[in-house]
């Protein structure tokens, strides 16, 4: 029996054969969970002028003296967004927040510290000032932020909110980004049911289709379709071909273990022949290479290329029980999408937590296992009751064929290789699981 292969390996082996996709131009509007392609620097200064912190008045703090209250008139309104006109000294001007000071204006008084009401008013002709402020008071400054030229994101930067609010600021209404992966899912099996349809004899509801899709969405790829083949051949090759069409990356689930009808080994065993014809003619090729990962679930892998319209579109296939496919995401595929993405490094998006195991089980030893787990109360009397502590999710553990206990778990806690089984408070590591967004 050939050694099992590390999965780290595997992973260095996928991620090789990636490149991030080509970067695209796009508005700031439509760029949100995207990749930064270029290191980005300032046009506008932030803020791009010198204005008022508050509603108040702009006045030149030595024109106040050094006791209160002093009285003011008041030379003009200054709104925000109007071009104010230079401060005549000795005088105030009313302001608004966030409106330019006037030039000669050096401090804001705000206005709950003279004896004017605030909101919607006249223009007083003068205004007395009872508490009198630190000079510069209530004055945001031009660039004290950032000035123009400065660097405001790194190329491999992931676009959320707040980036997209600074490139915004920064002066920016377009940025060059790898756009997100456009993923077509590719379920494998004739025994696959359309999901809440009454079941044929050996038939199985197809749940990797939705798991796999509702995966790809809640990391930020693209899911370009889903398809189903069944167990030939020529079957699959028609779909990838199909999938493969508007893809940049096609993940498939089942047909790659050694059973006499899987259909990713029926199709590598024909010795890399034409998979079919594309539909402009040219012929497409389906290049695969197998694995067995010491990994469980998820021992059966295969990943490699399909060639069709003169593009090559990578392709991972992964196990097809419902866990074996949640962890191959989580360990394989999610590494390959951040790949392609363009994120530095490519890597999960939350580093690993700790947790102590609440109950004991046994693991393969020579295979690293991930078992789904929930968040539980320390055992009673046991040491550490200040740490987070885990169950597994179903009393059979890792099994991969667990999918309807599959919503209970908060993560996937990982046993080494040499460990032979979890002792009660034993230490574990954590991998987050990608999670549906709400408001």
């Amino acid at each position: 029996m050939s050694p099992l292969t590390p999965v780290e390996d595997h992973l260095r082996t996928v991620l090789s054969a990636l490149e991030p996709l080509a970067p695209v131009t796009l508005p700031l509007a439509r760029a949100h969970g995207t990749v930064l392609a270029q290191d980005v620097r300032a046009l506008l200064a932030v803020p791009p002028w010198t204005n008022s912190a508050m509603d108040g008045y702009a006045l030149r703090r030595q024109d106040l003296g050094g006791a209160a209250p002093v009285v003011l008139p008041v030379s003009q309104d200054v709104p925000a967004g109007s071009v104010p006109t230079p401060l005549e000294p000795g005088t105030a001007a009313r302001i608004m927040t966030g409106a330019t000071l006037p030039a000669g204006a050096d401090t804001v008084v705000r206005v709950e510290d003279t004896d004017q009401e605030p909101g919607p008013r006249p223009l007083p002709d003068q205004v007395t000032v009872r508490v009198l402020p630190q000079a510069g008071a209530n004055v945001r400054h031009a660039g004290e932020d950032t000035v123009c030229g400065a660097p405001v994101l790194g190329r491999g930067t992931l676009l959320g909110a707040r980036e997209l609010a600074a490139l915004a600021s920064t002066g920016h209404g377009t940025v060059l980004v790898r756009p997100r992966p456009r993923v077509a899912v590719v379920s494998t099996g004739a025994k696959l049911s359309e999901p809440g349809r009454p079941l044929a004899p050996g038939h199985v509801p197809d749940s990797n289709s939705l798991l796999l899709a509702g995966l790809l969405t809640e990391v930020g790829a693209h899911c370009a379709g889903t398809w189903r083949a069944a167990d030939t051949s020529a079957s699959l090759a028609e779909v990838l071909l199909q999938a493969a069409a508007d893809a940049d990356l096609v993940v498939t689930s089942g047909g790659v273990s050694a059973g006499a009808f899987d259909p990713l080994t029926m199709l590598a065993a024909q010795h890399q022949e034409p998979a079919g014809a594309a539909p402009d003619g040219q012929s497409a090729r389906v290049h695969l290479t197998f694995a067995s990962l010491a990994m469980q679930p998820g021992k059966p892998q295969a990943h490699g290329h399909i060639d069709v319209r003169g593009r090559r579109v990578p392709l991972l296939a992964l196990p097809g029980n419902p866990v074996s496919v949640l962890v191959s995401f989580t360990s394989l595929v999610r590494p390959a999408l951040a790949r392609l993405a363009g994120l530095q490094p490519p890597a999960p998006a939350a580093p690993p937590g700790y947790a102590r195991a609440a109950s004991a089980w046994s693991s393969p030893v020579g295979r690293r296992q991930h078992v789904p787990v929930r968040l539980v109360p320390a055992p009673a009397g046991h040491p550490g009751q200040e740490d987070t502590w885990v169950a597994p999710t179903h009393r059979l553990g890792s099994g991969s064929h667990l999918v309807a206990s599959l919503p209970q778990a908060q993560a996937l806690a990982v046993v080494d290789e040499e460990v032979p089984a979890v002792e009660l408070g034993q230490l574990l590591r954590l991998l987050p699981l990608p999670a549906p967004t709400r408001p």
